[in-house]
C-alpha cells in the first residue's frame, strides 16, 4: 500500500473567465493580471509544501499557474513539471469561444440541462470522467511503484518530512474540518503530488471520488460543496490510500476543499 497527498489547484483567472466565455481546449487564453496575482498568492500559501511530483494540463493558463506556484516554493522552484493532456479542460466543441449563456441556450433548445448537454464536437461528461480515471489510476500506479522501489532499497528510511510540510495548511480555512493523519497507525506519506487543472475537469474528478470511490468528507463539508463551482486557484487536498491487487484499489479522504483564503489580499485588476 502507498499513502500520498494529492493537492489539486484550479488555474488562475483569465480575461475570458471574467467575461464568462467558454475556453475549453480550443481557446488557449493566458492568465489575466488578476490571474497572475492569484497564482502567486497560491504559491505563497503552498510555499512550504514539499512536492514530490508536479503535474499540469498543457494549456497556457495552467502552465502559467503552476509556474507561478512553484517560483514561490521554498523547496521545489527547479522541479520538473509533467504536462499531461489528460488534465485538460472539457472540450466544448462549437461552443468554445462563445458565451456561457449561448451554451445554456443550445442546451435548452436540445431539451437538456446545461451540465449534461454536449455541444457538437464536444466531450461528453463520461468522456471527461474517463480521462480523469485514467490519470488517477496512472498516478496511483506510479506512487505504488516508487514506494515499492524505496522499500526494496532501504528498510529503515528516515521520515521524509512530507506530513510536517503539509500540516500548517490543514489548519486553515472554514472547509478544512478533517484532521490530518488522525490515524496514528497510518504509514507516512510516500508522496506529495501537485496537480493544476481546470474547473469542469476537476468537478468531474471530484464527483468520481465521491460517487465511485466513496470519498470521506470533513464534517464541515457537504456533498453539494464538493461539486460546487471551483474558484480560480481554489485549492483542494485529498489523502489517497492506494493498493495493488489485480487492479489498483484506492480510498480517498477529502481533507479540505476549494480553499481560497490565500486570495483575501488579491485585488482584481480591471
Amino acid at each position: 500500500m502507498a499513502r500520498f497527498a494529492l493537492i489539486v489547484v484550479r488555474h488562475g483567472q483569465t480575461r475570458l473567465n471574467k467575461e464568462k466565455i467558454l475556453q475549453g481546449q480550443g481557446v488557449d487564453e493566458p492568465l489575466s493580471e488578476t490571474g497572475i496575482k492569484q497564482a502567486a498568492a497560491a504559491g505563497i500559501f503552498l510555499s512550504n509544501v514539499k512536492f514530490t511530483h508536479v503535474f499540469s494540463s498543457d494549456l497556457t493558463r495552467t502552465k502559467q499557474t503552476v509556474h507561478g506556484i512553484l517560483e514561490k516554493n521554498t523547496f521545489c522552484q527547479d522541479m520538473t513539471v509533467i504536462y499531461d493532456s489528460r488534465l485538460r479542460e472539457r472540450k466544448y466543441g462549437v461552443a468554445e469561444g462563445r458565451a456561457l449563456s449561448e451554451l445554456r441556450a443550445m442546451a435548452t433548445a436540445a431539451g437538456q440541462e446545461c451540465p449534461v448537454f454536449t455541444p457538437p464536437g464536444g466531450e461528453t461528461l463520461d468522456q471527461v470522467k474517463m480521462r480523469g480515471i485514467d490519470f488517477f489510476e496512472f498516478l496511483c500506479q506510479l506512487i505504488l511503484k516508487e514506494a515499492a522501489q524505496k522499500v526494496a532499497l532501504s528498510s529503515g528510511t528516515p521520515s521524509n518530512g512530507l506530513e510536517t510540510s503539509l500540516a500548517e495548511m490543514f489548519r486553515l480555512g472554514k472547509n478544512s474540518g478533517s484532521k490530518f493523519n488522525s490515524d496514528s497507525g497510518a504509514p507516512e506519506l510516500a508522496a506529495s503530488v501537485l496537480v493544476v487543472s481546470h474547473g469542469a475537469y476537476m468537478r468531474s474528478l471530484f464527483n468520481y471520488f465521491l460517487t465511485d470511490l466513496k470519498c470521506s468528507l470533513p464534517a464541515t463539508l457537504s456533498e453539494s460543496e464538493l461539486l460546487s463551482v471551483i474558484p480560480n486557484t481554489g485549492i483542494s487536498l485529498f489523502i489517497i490510500n492506494s493498493e495493488k491487487e489485480r487492479e489498483v484499489k484506492a480510498t480517498v479522504q477529502c481533507v479540505c476543499m476549494n480553499l481560497e483564503e490565500h486570495l483575501n489580499g488579491v485585488t482584481e485588476t480591471c
